[in-house]
């Protein structure tokens, strides 16, 4: 039989977040979630590429967040993959997102979702949209520490 993975390793990455945006503030929210979404999580089964975050009145969304539906589970008690999931966040931390986001040309990105102590988390950020050149900037940058790394790794 299959060993199970521990909580701690199951991490649903966005990784388009950091090519597409600057992040600059970031904030750990909890997700309501049903149960069949819980474990489908836990096997790994969800995206959050296509992912953003809302702000409704005095609540927070993640809209058009993807959760397989439950193989094992009844049809009848599994959920809807692409529902928008409420996220528990501080009032204080709330409104300085709100604050943040007023900013033109702003939005809230999910950055990854995991497990922390059983429960489900998601970091959210504020990201700047960047344009073609900050991309390319920000590809030279990593392929520059990829060479700085592989060029220590020979010296030693």
């Amino acid at each position: 039989m299959a060993k199970p993975k521990p909580e701690s390793s199951i991490r649903i990455l966005n990784r388009r977040a950091t090519h597409d945006y600057f992040i600059d503030v970031k904030v750990e929210c909890g997700v309501v979630l049903m149960g069949t979404e819980v474990k489908s999580l836990r096997d790994g089964l969800g995206q959050i590429n296509d992912a953003f975050g809302q702000i409704r009145g005095t609540e927070l969304y993640l809209v058009n967040s993807y959760i397989d539906p439950y193989t094992k589970a009844a049809i009848v008690y599994n959920h809807d993959p692409r529902r928008e999931r409420k996220l528990l966040v501080h009032k204080r931390e709330r409104q300085k997102l709100e604050a943040e986001l007023e900013t033109k040309g702003t939005t809230l990105v999910p950055l990854v979702m995991y497990f922390k102590d059983g429960k489900v988390k998601v970091e959210m950020g504020v990201g700047r949209g960047k344009q073609s050149f900050d991309k390319r900037q920000t590809i030279k940058k990593k392929e520059m520490d990829r060479e700085v790394k592989r060029a220590m790794s020979v010296r030693q």
